[in-house]
């Protein structure tokens, strides 16, 4: 075997410097090694300690894991059972009354008593017209009354009067038809002349004629005292006409002060003014009855299954968060919304498509407690509804 020389002086000279590099780290590791002992043995306790704690957490970590599932799976059947006892939307609102103050009389705005966003109670004055033009009418209606009671007594002297000349005209008669007939008796004895017993026979009927005219104007009087001539002047239809368009005139009047209906809160105030002329039944401003509230929801036709008035339910409102309500159903629809469109919702072409439909329902709340927030209408809400019914299993 030929070495050669150059290789062996390589492999000689490796070996020196290792050897002179362990001699120069030789001293370094002697002056460290107490110190890295130490520490080498402190983290090899951490590690056993860690590996043990990841080996005991190990060993209950499955056993555990198998024991929670079927307490899982018993938990969320319960849930499902017991749930769906709660039938809640929001597409609810708050609801008031609320009208339109106007009145049925035309005129200019006098006064206005009340300020926009103002309580006021029921009877309590809103604005008034200028009364001048109807209290002329009243004025005028009360001198009509007073002027056909006038007539209506005078009608009744009339008609006594005419009683009494229809009587005087009877006396007449009879003494004209004496006459005629004594004439007619002594005629015939040939002791009078034909022409006295012919004025006698004349006179006779125009006193006949006289009596019937009376009697006709008397009877036409009678009828016009509704054919009783004791009967008050009150009761007379004339009387009764008159005194119901005085009536009518002092009714305008009263309504030249506008009253709040009900109590409540009036709002857009500023649309009228004083001096501002208002035709018949135009609405001034409005009224909005901040004290007897309710709730107008209107949920899914499948959500309506176990609902029924006089329910308990809980009100949230979105702008009181954290604050509750409750109510009570007071009523349901009985027709869903859209029966009461203008056009029929129902297709009968082929491309129809069932929509679920919304059954309004109306929930009162009790607002008894002065403490809670002011209720104002439209503001939007949540409605649970307390049904009472369980969902169940449904292979039970």
């Amino acid at each position: 075997m030929t070495v050669h020389p150059r290789s062996f002086e390589t492999s000689s000279n490796a070996r020196d410097r290792d050897a002179a590099s362990v001699k120069m780290e030789l001293p370094k590791s002697n002056r460290d090694t107490p110190a890295r002992a130490a520490a080498d043995a402190e983290a090899s306790d951490e590690k056993d300690a860690n590996e043990t704690r990841k080996a005991s957490g190990r060993r209950w970590f499955r056993p555990t894991l198998f024991a929670l599932v079927p307490v899982a799976l018993a938990g969320g059947v319960y849930i499902y059972a017991t749930g769906g006892r709660f039938m809640s939307t929001d597409d609810a609102y708050v609801n008031a009354r609320q009208v339109g103050i106007s009145t049925d009389v035309a005129g200019i705005v006098a006064d206005v008593d009340v300020t926009n966003n103002l309580h006021v109670r029921a009877g309590q004055i809103l604005y008034r017209f200028d009364p001048k033009q109807f209290q002329i009418a009243v004025d005028n209606a009360n001198g009509n009354l007073a002027n056909i009671a006038l007539t209506l007594q005078s009608m009744k002297a009339d008609y006594s009067q005419m009683l009494a000349e229809s009587a005087a005209q009877q006396s007449q008669v009879e003494l004209d038809q004496a006459n005629y007939n004594r004439d007619s008796a002594l005629l015939n004895f040939g002791a009078i002349a034909k022409a006295a017993v012919d004025q006698a026979q004349f006179t006779l009927a125009t006193d006949q004629s006289k009596l019937t005219a009376f009697r006709q104007q008397a009877a036409s009087e009678l009828v016009k005292l509704g054919g009783n001539p004791n009967k008050s002047v009150q009761d007379l239809p004339e009387y009764q006409q008159a005194r119901a368009q005085l009536g009518e005139a002092q009714r305008e009047l009263d309504h030249t002060i506008v009253r709040a209906p009900f109590s409540g809160t009036v709002t857009n105030v500023p649309s009228i003014a004083p001096g501002k002329y208002l035709a018949a039944s135009t609405v001034a401003f409005y009224l909005v009855d901040t004290d007897h509230l309710w709730i107008d929801a209107t949920p899914k036709e499948t959500e309506l299954t176990h609902v029924r008035a006089g329910q308990k339910a809980s009100i949230t409102v979105d702008t009181y968060p954290g604050q509750t309500w409750h109510g009570v159903v007071e009523s349901i629809s009985p027709a869903a919304a859209q029966q009461f469109a203008l056009l029929p919702p129902q297709n009968t072409s082929g491309n129809w498509v069932k929509v679920v439909q919304r059954v309004p329902l109306r929930v009162a709340v009790d607002s008894r407690d002065r403490n809670t927030p002011p209720l104002r209408a439209g503001m939007s809400v949540e409605v649970k509804i307390d049904t009472g019914h369980a969902r169940g299993l449904p292979f039970l």
